[in-house]
């Protein structure tokens, strides 16, 4: 009988500690650490995000391998995020896998965060109907730091089709909502405030970019205007409008999304379509999407909420399928603030 693969997943990016165990593609544990004290500060500090993750990281761990039933001896490999992500967060992770790994002579598996966020949708749990894509599979990846098109031609195989080249949608959704005096993080907040609005209250430009490109900065900026000179107006219209406009905006920034997926979808001919990263848990991109979808005989794929944020099943899974290819990291792997799609492109 072949022994399982048990794969130990370490996410640290941002200001979310997670750490999941992965055994032959199921999720056993996906355990993740909020740090509530960025709120006060409107966005996260780094230097508060690594202190927290280096108090987390442990407890993590050992509440992921108690819930998953499993020791630290039946550990197979450590993945963790190398990149993208605050470099001081991503070293707190980097270096617990290493000691980790070391410690029990097991591999470790460098982990590129944007790729883990497309193959959250392959992530499979016991007791449950997992629906997986099949490839070619079209992703649109959107989250507060970015947003992307990608073509996924295996598991480990990903070629980018479109970039933003300013502003991610969220970073769009967050800018918007805090000029409007909303709390952080403000794309929640929108979303909820959006399904009491209207959404063809107003009109705000959206941008004509070539290919499959995004912006939106111009969109962030218009309607930044459009509230000043709205506001000599009438000091109080936000308040009194504050779910139209976040209604129109959401709206707005959906439609730039989906239109470009529907061209890459076009261009390419490819049908099985998902949607992942923290935007997609905006219930009005989801809707849209569905829509869309049965318009268009998509294939659709919408990950569970579960998956949509930061967190270290996705980099277990995507570990465990670079596992099967003996796919290992050195351990004079260092974590990496940028890093770009194509670095964990391979044919």
């Amino acid at each position: 009988m072949t022994p399982a693969i048990t794969i130990l997943a370490i996410e640290s990016s941002c200001d979310d500690t997670s750490a999941a165990v992965i055994e032959d593609g199921y999720v056993l544990s996906n355990l993740i650490a909020n740090q509530e004290i960025h709120k006060a500060f409107g966005g996260v500090v780094p230097e508060l995000a690594s202190r927290a993750h280096q108090a987390n990281i442990i407890p993590v761990v050992d509440q992921a391998l108690s819930r998953a039933g499993k020791r630290p001896e039946d550990i197979s490999a450590v993945a963790f995020t190398r990149g993208p992500g605050l470099l001081g967060s991503l070293l707190v992770g980097t270096s617990f896998a290493k000691g980790f790994a070391l410690v029990r002579n097991i591999p470790i598996i460098e982990v590129n965060h944007l790729q883990a966020h497309v193959m959250a949708h392959f992530a499979m749990e016991h007791g449950r109907d997992n629906r997986i894509p099949g490839f070619p599979f079209l992703c649109l990846l959107v989250s507060g730091g970015h947003t992307q098109l990608i073509l996924m031609k295996d598991h480990c195989s990903m070629e980018l089709l479109g970039n933003t080249i300013d502003d991610a949608a969220g970073e769009a959704f967050d800018k918007c909502a805090k000029v409007m005096g909303l709390p952080y993080p403000g794309g929640p907040v929108i979303d909820r405030l959006a399904r009491e609005g209207n959404p063809d209250a107003f009109i705000f430009s959206k941008p004509k970019i070539q290919g499959l490109n995004f912006s939106f900065s111009g969109l962030k900026t218009s309607f930044l205007y459009f509230l000043r000179d709205k506001m000599k107006e009438d000091g109080d219209f936000i308040t009194k409008n504050i779910n139209d406009l976040a209604a129109s905006l959401q709206r707005t920034i959906i439609e730039i999304l989906i239109a470009k997926l529907i061209r890459a979808s076009k261009e390419t001919g490819i049908s099985e379509i998902g949607i992942a990263g923290g935007v997609s848990a905006n219930s009005g991109l989801r809707n849209t999407a569905v829509r869309e979808a049965a318009k268009r005989r998509w294939n659709l794929f919408l990950p569970e909420f579960r998956y949509t944020t930061d967190n270290a099943a996705m980099i277990g899974i995507t570990g465990y399928y670079k596992f099967l290819r003996s796919d290992f990291s050195d351990h004079s792997v260092t974590p990496l603030a940028r890093m770009a799609v194509e670095t964990n492109h391979t044919e």
